[in-house]
């Protein structure tokens, strides 16, 4: 028996459908979800399009097509069905981002079409807790950043992203739309820091946020204060604000280079449940 399968844009009565299967995996999905729950499927408000893959009239898998391109529970039959529809639309993203099987399955599609990326991160640990550490003291000091506080934050949050992701957030645009989306996280009180002598020596942020998951993302410690222990004891602080005020599991997803930040965080309680990839154009 045949089993019809296509690949069209979410409308926004399917909303619980939608939900159904970001909920398969709340902390893998939980970018997606965060923006779903609070925008729904339109995609003036959601940023971008919702693409569904039907099996039988049936909604199996979602990718989400906007500034990233973002497989959700997507098996190898709806990654062929994604690549070829944003094949046809051709690159509106600036990366691709998401599970390491369906982005890695996903990437080798597009690529003779839309490379070559600026860079390719194969493997990024997905870390996660539900506890806060027993032995590593939340710092006292590490305190949500105030709404008047934009002038503070913001030069800790530019040098994080220009040595994270190797560009300036302040390119392009001259940065407003990074700097309403850090904007966006101190006015919802998502956003710590530690502030000695008027400038910030370690951030934070609690990223997407659902009721089943957080991501705490943007995590850095200023230069001439590494290797002070202020990562572990910061994201102690950050992680009680998580799991407390936001959702029962937090977690984060980081490059398998980075050997330091990764040993902090399993010291702090996190555990590797498998990992993302970023392709970044």
């Amino acid at each position: 028996m045949l089993t019809t399968t296509t690949v069209k844009v979410l409308q926004p009565g399917e909303l619980q459908d939608a939900l159904a299967v970001l909920d398969r995996d709340p902390v893998a999905n939980a970018f997606v979800a965060a923006r779903v729950q609070v925008a729904g499927l339109d995609p003036w408000r959601l940023g971008g399009e919702m693409w569904g893959w039907y099996v039988g009239g049936r909604l199996e898998s979602l990718c989400y097509a906007g500034a990233n391109l973002v497989p959700v529970c997507a098996g190898p039959e709806a990654v062929r069905g994604f690549a070829e529809r944003a094949r046809r639309q051709g690159r509106r993203c600036s990366s691709i981002v998401g599970p390491a099987g369906a982005t890695s399955a996903l990437w080798a599609l597009l690529e003779p079409h839309w490379g070559p990326a600026r860079e390719v991160r194969a493997h990024q640990p997905l870390m996660v807790t539900s506890t806060l550490p027993a032995d590593i003291p939340p710092d006292p000091h590490v305190r949500r950043v105030r709404k008047h506080e934009m002038d503070l934050i913001m030069p800790a949050c530019v040098a994080m992203f220009t040595e994270e992701v190797g560009i300036s957030p302040l390119a392009g645009d001259g940065g407003l739309l990074y700097q309403a989306r850090v904007a966006e996280l101190v006015g919802a009180g998502r956003s710590f820091a530690r502030v000695e002598d008027g400038k910030v020596v370690f951030k934070a942020e609690i990223g997407a946020a659902t009721d089943r998951a957080c991501q705490i993302q943007g995590v850095w410690v200023a230069p001439e204060h590494r290797g002070k222990g202020l990562s572990e004891t910061g994201m102690a602080a950050v992680l009680r604000y998580a799991l407390q005020d936001v959702a029962p599991l937090a977690s984060l997803y980081v490059n398998d280079y980075n050997t330091a930040a990764r040993a902090a965080y399993r010291r702090v309680g996190f555990e590797e449940v498998g990992a993302f990839m970023s392709v970044l154009f």
